[in-house]
């Protein structure tokens, strides 16, 4: 890329080069050179490179009468000089320079394929285009009388000046503001009616300031220490006492899906069958505690899985797991960690039960519904990574309910047309939930009830294996013992339900 240049080469032996005078550019260019237009870049020339004294005719050899520049700044600039045929010198072009550093920048401006040329910022050409303004100094300017009395000597004898000094950097902006005064005169002559404000209106305007707070040091003084804070921002007004009411509920949940799977070919030489199972569980909860005497703690908890049987001739799969429980425990505390607590538990079913290969009903919901309240001391502890509840209720009240009547209540522990039975005994309940490590956690709830006659016992337990916060393997194992109700032939009061499986949990 090609950048214009108006340059004057001092490496011209013995070449004479003198800038002539332009009347329409305000500056002097025939004494200094402010600035040249270079690719991103300024060069500026001292005022003695075109002040040299004239060079005579018999200095200039004959083999540089065309100067050139130097291959390396042949590539980037090029020289702009005149040459004059009657002195046998070069000048420099000025009006090629005024162009360059007045209204070159335009082009590059408006046009991207011009050469980037450097922008200077001089703001006292302002007047010129902002909103046409009537300012009273051009008037001014020109309506003052210069004359002055010289006295009685009608001729100034010439000081000897023992060293010239150039003016002209000096009176640059108020040459500059003379030119433009001249210029806004003619405005004001010649278009009247564009003039959209007067000086006194610009004036009037209120100036904008920014109260801005001057930047603290780094290390302030050590004296700023020991004197006393400014009280004049304080509000001598009375404090307002906001009273936040404590909210001592804690309320949320968990849930679970989990999935196993099981498959053998049909040519299995130990025989079998494919099997898969799905397990659902949702738990809520809402506790109150309000850190002096009183605790209140509810629980849903609700659980249903299902098992395909491929060998059952009337179901394809099986309920394996069904349970809604509602429990609900209020205490009241006695001493460090006891409490008095009266308790109670609802505890049934969703869907209908039936056994392998058989169209029997055998439990529905409500069929059975057990529900019991009793009352006594509750032991509890609290750790980091233990927490244990053992509640002891010598006076239980115990409730049986077969509401489906297509369910035999004689295998349920109730006697022949009746639908309900009620027990009076005691209970012993604990729960425990303990974080082993950071991605194993065991729940177990224990449930051991008498009403001295019979003993209903119940044992669950799940081991939590978190992989991240949506996957995790669970392992659960419900055992239970009931002499309350009809055994099977052959078989003993004691149960087990054990599921192992790996799906999503989300707690919030």
């Amino acid at each position: 890329m090609l950048c214009l240049l108006s340059l004057a080469i001092p490496s011209v032996a013995g070449a004479q080069i003198v800038a002539d005078s332009l009347a329409a550019v305000p500056d002097s260019l025939a004494a200094t050179i402010d600035s040249l237009i270079v690719a991103s870049d300024t060069l500026v020339v001292s005022p003695d490179t075109v002040s040299r004294p004239a060079a005579t005719l018999d200095t200039i050899p004959a083999a540089d009468t065309i100067p050139a520049l130097s291959p390396l700044l042949r590539e980037y600039f090029v020289l702009k000089l005149h040459s004059d045929m009657a002195s046998h010198t070069f000048k420099l072009d000025t009006v090629s320079v005024a162009f360059e550093k007045h209204l070159g920048v335009l082009s590059y401006l408006n046009d991207s394929t011009s050469p980037a040329r450097y922008i200077e910022y001089d703001p006292y050409y302002y007047r010129l285009f902002i909103p046409f303004t009537y300012y009273e100094r051009p008037m001014n300017r020109y309506s003052q009388l210069h004359w002055h009395f010289t006295g009685n000597a009608p001729v100034q004898i010439p000081s000897a000046i023992s060293l010239c000094v150039d003016t002209v950097p000096y009176t640059r902006i108020e040459k500059t503001a003379q030119t433009v005064d001249r210029a806004m005169l003619w405005a004001y002559v010649d278009c009247p009616n564009r003039v959209v404000r007067t000086e006194q209106q610009v004036d009037s305007i209120p100036t904008y300031h920014d109260d801005i707070e001057e930047e603290e040091q780094s290390r302030p003084s050590v004296l700023k220490l020991f004197t006393s804070e400014s009280m004049k921002h304080v509000r001598h007004e009375e404090p307002e006492v906001i009273i936040h009411k404590p909210n001592w509920w804690v309320t949320g949940g968990a849930g679970s899906l989990q999935f196993a799977q099981n498959h053998i070919s049909d040519n299995w030489y130990n025989g079998g069958e494919s099997t898969h199972s799905l397990l659902g569980n949702v738990q809520l909860y809402a506790n109150y505690n309000d850190r002096e005497k009183v605790q209140w703690e509810n629980l849903l908890d609700a659980k249903l899985g299902f098992i395909s049987a491929p060998s059952d001739q009337y179901h394809k799969y099986l309920i394996n797991n069904d349970q809604l429980r509602i429990a609900s425990k209020l205490g009241l505390q006695a001493i460090s960690k006891w409490y008095y607590t009266i308790t109670t538990e609802f505890k049934t079913q969703f869907c209908k039960g039936y056994g392998a290969n058989s169209q029997t009903m055998s439990s529905s919901f409500l069929s059975p519904a057990d529900w019991t309240v009793g009352i006594g001391m509750d032991y509890k502890l609290n750790k980091s990574k233990l927490n244990l509840s053992v509640l002891l209720a010598p006076f239980t009240y115990a409730m049986k309910l077969v509401a489906n009547s297509d369910v035999n209540e004689t295998s349920l522990g109730l006697e022949e047309g009746k639908t309900t039975k009620h027990d009076f005994g005691s209970q012993l309940k604990a729960n425990l939930t303990w974080n082993v490590l950071s991605f194993v956690t065991v729940t177990s709830r224990f449930d051991y009830l008498t009403s001295y006659k019979t003993v209903r016992i119940e044992w669950e337990n799940t081991f939590n294996f978190v992989l991240n916060r949506y996957l995790s393997a669970k392992l659960y194992v419900y055992g239970r013992f009931d002499d309350g109700v009809v055994a099977a032939e052959d078989s003993s009061y004691f149960q087990v339900n054990e599921n192992f499986g790996f799906g999503f949990n989300y707690s919030w």
